[in-house]
């Protein structure tokens, strides 16, 4: 994976109260990565990155992500277009999951068209015991046909 090294994680009163990053990357690399929308703080997307990509993400401004099913980094928009600019960079309290908050250029950050990968939601009712009862339901609209987003 990736040669780039984030300050060393020392101890919990620094990683949890301090001021310098020091991201928790889990044993294959990877740390967890929520991206919500800057001005409305909906959820948009989860992904993984590992050292590279988020560097990558600091140094260019732009969403990098670790793709675990085409094992390379991958800049949100490289193939549809919808890019999108980092606004702000958090972590949580013990430094194991980043946050990023975005532009989301061309409003569509799932790759099923919608604006966020989270467009749909258990209905009432659900019970754990009675698998017929979990079902989803639609909670946005699709924004865009995704077969116009990418050409391949």
């Amino acid at each position: 994976m990736s040669t780039f090294v984030f300050p060393s994680r020392t101890n919990k009163a620094e990683i949890e109260l301090g001021t310098t990053l020091q991201p928790k990357f889990g044993e294959d690399g990877l740390i967890p990565c929520i991206t919500s929308d800057h001005v409305t703080n909906e959820v948009l997307m989860f992904a993984f990155m590992n050292a590279e990509s988020l560097a990558h993400t600091l140094r260019t401004g732009k969403a990098t992500y670790w793709s675990r099913s085409r094992n390379k980094l991958w800049t949100k928009g490289e193939e549809s277009g919808n890019v999108q600019l980092v606004k702000a960079v958090l972590t949580d309290c013990d430094q194991d999951v980043i946050q990023i908050k975005v532009e989301n250029v061309g409003g569509v950050a799932c790759h099923n068209g919608y604006k966020s990968c989270f467009y749909r939601q258990l209905s009432a009712g659900a019970n754990p015991d009675e698998p017929a009862s979990l079902k989803l339901e639609f909670a946005a609209r699709q924004v865009v046909d995704p077969a116009k987003l990418y050409k391949k």
